[in-house]
């Protein structure tokens, strides 16, 4: 699944029951096992405006996001789609579709609110999906993005919040699309033909003035402009006779507006042209992984009854992302050294050769799955840890050393201690002819290969421990020479 996501319909993200976000762990398996890059593109807006089509026409497909016919609000909580990147290569592309704003059957708008929020949080691209035109209601309906300050924070120091500290967030935040639907009116302004971006941009006027209702009609005008500095607009005609909106994705393209078709085709190659992967600040590029601890650490801070924190989820991503890559590099400077070492060695500086090398390709491994690592404290923690490997792979190669002469030394002075044993030397003589043929053994034994460190002090410890046999052997020797004499 790395390398290909086989997502044959969407699947439910975060749910949203009872006045509860709660994460779908099914769902997050899929995201952990994307290792491209992301391209999150999310739509929001009120219930009932067709946000789903134009996500199944984003997926290249006619049905999957539920289009629902009735006034009921459809989709509940976020819904997530992973389908291959249709038009670049290596990503790939996540589309997540969110349940409609202002559903009367809710009759509490706080979910709504932290809906909006985890969807300018996790997307690259922002779709903001409504009917008509860009007046006061539209504006007044889009409240939402007037209250991202007071429901996100960009740092975690408790003082930095506001519409005026909006730099923190432009970093993060996606690009805005808004996405007029049944859009009857000619694009004019005074009298002059304009584009769609240039009506949206003229719409975002602010009027001067410092009065309540000035100040009320700028506030959305002015969030929208500050958080998102790129920005774009889509107008789209009615798709069909009202009749038929119910069915829509059953309906054939010819059975379609011609010019709807013309501008859902615009729309969908442009997005999906230009989308971009979902970057952090600082340039992290956002994987399958990152999506998922984004999710999570973002869910689990409005669970907790606290503000989703940007910078903190940076901060938990660094974490886990950096334990996971301390775990990698020691993983690979075991295997290597374990693939590489010939235990025993013949000296320390054998084995402290190999380990250098071994040692620097760990540190590498770990620079290329790391990032933000503050102060460099994973890096000492990875340097304390190799040093504690290394120490251990000393250790083990003294105990194999030890192992391999204990069991030369039996093989070799076996046969000897059983003469000791059958009293061969227990005779007048008999201490000189055990020495000379402990000495042919003992030149057996040094000439042996792969005995390693322990070779001599093995070697001490067994004379040592034979010590008292010797001395027997030569009173006993001396008793039987003075009796013979």
């Amino acid at each position: 699944m790395a390398s290909e996501i086989h997502m044959s319909e969407p699947m439910c993200l975060i749910e949203n029951t009872e006045a509860q976000l709660v994460i779908n762990q099914e769902a997050l398996r899929i995201l952990s096992a994307i290792t491209q890059p992301v391209v999150v593109v999310a739509i929001v807006g009120l219930y009932r405006t067709g946000k789903s089509y134009l996500m199944n026409k984003l997926a290249g497909k006619r049905t999957g996001f539920s289009l629902g016919s009735t006034v009921q609000s459809h989709t509940k909580g976020i819904w997530m789609w992973c389908v291959p990147h249709p038009k670049k290569a290596g990503q790939t592309l996540v589309l997540l579709d969110t349940e409609g704003l202002e559903d009367v059957e809710k009759g509490d708008n706080q979910n709504d609110c932290w809906i909006f929020a985890l969807a300018v949080l996790l997307s690259s691209t922002f779709i903001y999906n409504s009917i008509g035109t860009i007046n006061q209601q539209a504006m007044d309906q889009l409240h939402y993005v007037t209250e991202l300050t007071d429901l996100i924070k960009s740092k975690s120091s408790p003082d930095q919040s506001g519409v005026d500290d909006s730099a923190n967030f432009v970093g993060f935040f996606p690009t805005f699309v808004w996405t007029l639907r049944d859009f009857s009116l000619e694009l004019e302004v005074n009298g002059k033909p304009v584009t769609s971006d240039e009506y949206l941009e003229h719409s975002l006027t602010l009027k001067k003035g410092a009065d309540k209702k000035t100040k009320s009609f700028n506030e959305p005008r002015l969030c929208i402009r500050k958080f998102f500095p790129k920005r774009k607009c889509f107008i789209f005609d009615r798709p069909a006779q009202r009749k038929q909106l119910s069915k829509l994705e059953t309906l054939r393209e010819e059975e379609l507006c011609g010019e709807f078709v013309e501008q859902v085709a615009e729309f969908t190659s442009y997005i999906l042209s230009y989308s971009s992967v979902k970057t952090l600040c600082g340039g992290i590029i956002v994987n399958g992984p990152r999506l998922k601890s984004l999710v999570q650490t973002y869910v689990g801070a409005i669970s907790n009854g606290s503000l989703p924190c940007m910078e903190s989820a940076v901060l938990t991503l660094a974490q886990i992302e950096n334990s996971a890559a301390v775990q990698k590099a020691i993983t690979h400077y075991e295997e290597q050294m374990n693939q590489k070492i010939q235990m025993p060695t013949e000296t320390l500086q054998e084995l402290l050769d190999l380990h250098r090398p071994i040692e620097s390709e760990a540190i590498e491994v770990f620079l290329k799955n790391s990032f933000k690592d503050v102060d460099q404290k994973f890096q000492t923690e990875l340097g304390n840890l190799l040093v504690a490997k290394r120490d251990a792979f000393i250790k083990k190669n003294m105990d194999v050393s030890s192992a391999r002469c204990s069991d030369l030394l039996e093989d070799i002075f076996g046969p000897l201690e059983e003469e000791v044993k059958l009293g061969t030397f227990s005779k007048p003589g008999g201490y000189y002819l055990f020495l000379q043929m402990r000495q042919e053994l003992e030149k057996k034994y040094n000439q042996a290969p792969g005995k390693g460190l322990q070779a001599e002090a093995m070697l001490k410890n067994y004379f040592d421990s034979k010590a008292d046999v010797v001395e027997t052997l030569l009173q006993t020797d001396q008793s039987l020479t003075e009796a013979a004499k």
